[in-house]
């Protein structure tokens, strides 16, 4: 015999208030989640918070993003934004003639570059040596002369086109000084360009170099932010 109308009735409501009650636990614990658990940190919101600590990197944030841009390298590859990724890179612009600042510049950021070496090579911060006397800087010729210094660094002997446009990107200078008998000088922007490990223009470096603050400066950056 079928139970009375009213019976079926409380039984079908005590299924309903069981099933919604289940439903709002799992809705509370589906908020409660997304409410207290842990959010990533944006990077860019990461970097910003590291800039009380720099010792001499002038970080920018938001950092700038870059224009397409392929220099060719000394072995004769051609590197562009995406050869940079995943890593955070020094560019720093020289010639192979220069007297005293260039070779300076990389002795000194050669011990820098022999501290991160006990980084794992995943997250290590690079250096991008990038001529700006492409007329004699020959390929080979900058590849010998930078890894003379450190035989990491990566060396660009771009066309006077690619040099043009990368040196204008990123707001650094050069020019062809006339010397004496027709031989020529170039003068360069000293300041170093920082690039995230996204290839965009991250921070700034001027002289004077010291290359423990260096070292420092890319090291926590590269094991917080990379």
């Amino acid at each position: 015999m079928n139970p009375p109308f009213h019976s079926r009735g409380a039984a079908g409501r005590t299924v309903l208030v069981a099933a919604a009650a289940l439903l709002a636990a799992g809705a509370g614990l589906y908020f409660g989640m997304h409410r207290f658990s842990p959010v990533a940190p944006d990077p860019s919101e990461r970097v910003a918070s590291m800039k009380p600590q720099m010792r001499t990197v002038r970080l920018i944030t938001p950092a700038r993003e870059l224009p397409a841009w392929s220099l060719r390298m000394s072995d004769e590859s051609t590197a562009t934004p995406a050869t940079l990724q995943g890593r955070w890179t020094l560019v720093f612009l020289g010639f192979t003639h220069c007297a005293d600042v260039c070779p300076m510049t990389l002795s000194e950021l050669s011990k820098a570059q022999k501290e991160w070496a006990a980084l794992p090579e995943a997250h290590r911060p690079r250096l991008m040596f990038v001529t700006v006397d492409p007329e004699r800087d020959t390929p080979k010729l900058v590849g010998d002369y930078t890894h003379y210094f450190h035989p990491e660094t990566l060396a660009a002997s771009p066309t006077p086109e690619q040099l043009a446009a990368f040196a204008k990107d990123l707001g650094l200078v050069y020019m062809k000084v006339p010397g004496a008998n027709g031989d020529y000088e170039m003068d360069h922007s000293a300041t170093m360009v920082l690039l995230d490990p996204q290839g965009r223009q991250a921070g700034l470096i001027s002289p004077p170099l010291d290359a423990r603050k260096i070292s420092d400066d890319l090291r926590l950056l590269a094991e917080r932010a990379p």
